[in-house]
């Protein structure tokens, strides 16, 4: 009777933590996010998401718009890092400072590691883009592109939906492969490298709360983007 006892306690105490841990895994990602771990680490890799469609719990959203807004969808793309799919603009009649943002809801992150693989498609009046993070709303954020047309890599701010130039590096390379944008964050100060070189580091104070992050494209910029990953970890620099 004791030992049938034990089992049933075991059993019981089994399935409490399983239920714990089933439910502390959700997130706002759904479907879309490949994990979520120590550090409030998430990564969307849009391998799950229907192709075709937006990301569950992703909004399209615009800077300074015109009525146009670009069309992003998760598309097949065999050159993505893991060969399965991307989330992309595929399409943009945007002209001049009209910013085309895909924002990840429910997202809040202040000091913070960025990383997002980018792949330039298309665009003549731009091209490139890459990732937007310690977001307000649609007016107001820090942006890190790349455009393979002006071969530079440029971090700024939009604020009240005017962007300025915080700092730029000259970046000249493959405007067709993969690359990838990476963002640390603490404080001040903000690091962002462009295929795992560090070519900006500079302090700016503009924003100082958490946000949401994000992805951003410029004008008539077609772009593909995948391995979207933020973090929050105790330590770095």
């Amino acid at each position: 009777m004791k030992q049938n006892s034990l089992v049933r306690t075991l059993v019981a105490i089994t399935t409490f933590g399983f239920l714990l841990v089933t439910i502390g895994c959700q997130c706002p990602c759904s479907s879309t996010c490949a994990k979520q771990e120590k550090n409030n680490e998430m990564e969307w890799n849009f391998d799950k998401t229907q192709l075709g469609s937006i990301p569950n719990n992703w909004e399209v959203a615009e800077t300074d718009g015109k009525g146009t807004t670009a069309i992003w969808k998760v598309v097949a793309d065999n050159s993505t890092p893991d060969k399965s799919h991307a989330v992309a603009v595929t399409q943009s009649k945007n002209q001049g400072h009209t910013f085309n943002l895909l924002i990840a809801e429910g997202t809040e992150y202040k000091d913070v590691e960025v990383e997002v693989d980018v792949k330039a498609m298309g665009g003549e009046e731009d091209q490139g883009g890459g990732p937007i993070w310690r977001m307000k709303d649609a007016n107001n954020y820090y942006i890190c592109r790349w455009n393979p047309l002006e071969d530079n890599f440029r971090l700024y701010y939009v604020k009240n939906g005017k962007r300025k130039q915080l700092s730029s590096a000259d970046v000249k390379t493959d405007s067709k492969a993969w690359h990838k944008i990476e963002i640390e964050h603490k404080g001040q100060k903000i690091v962002a490298k462009f295929d795992d070189k560090k070519l900006i580091e500079i302090e700016d104070d503009t924003f100082q709360d958490a946000g949401m992050v994000g992805l951003w494209t410029k004008a008539d910029a077609t772009t593909a983007f995948d391995n979207f990953e933020v973090e929050s970890p105790q330590s770095f620099f």
